[in-house]
């Protein structure tokens, strides 16, 4: 898998793929076109040439994740060699966390009771609205 060779070269959509972020090349191809990725702060084309030490910026649904690119590959593997690929800026991972975290308790919020209210539960509730007013 290496990238010992130094005149190795490998496209992006390429990449992607080797490095587990797409399932196929044509998904890749049809990211980068559409443009939710950006290859060092810039839309990109499909065939662009990546270096070790680049910025890769994705969006997957609500996800966004910017990674670097440590090694080069053209060859898909298993998820824990395609990891060695890349890694995770701790800005880009803070900022995932905390997405995850507001979506998760906004769907708790909208979520309603386990059950109906009970007869001592609504009289609780109707007392309180008297007291305060509503």
């Amino acid at each position: 898998m290496g990238s010992d060779n130094s005149d190795h070269r490998v496209r992006l959509d390429k990449w992607l793929w080797a490095a587990r972020f797409y399932k196929t090349r044509s998904i890749a191809k049809a990211a980068i076109e559409g443009g939710k990725v950006h290859y060092n702060q810039h839309r990109t084309k499909p065939g662009k040439m990546v270096e070790e030490g680049a910025t890769v910026r994705l969006k997957q649904g609500t996800q966004e994740k910017v990674v670097v690119i440590d090694r080069l590959s053209e060859v898909r593997r298993g998820a824990p060699e395609a990891q060695t690929l890349y890694h995770e800026t701790e800005d880009s991972q803070a900022r995932r966390e905390e997405e995850q975290w507001r979506r998760r308790t906004l769907q708790a919020a909208d979520r309603p009771p386990a059950r109906r209210p009970n007869k001592k539960d609504r009289r609780d509730i109707r007392r309180f609205k008297d007291q305060h007013g509503l």
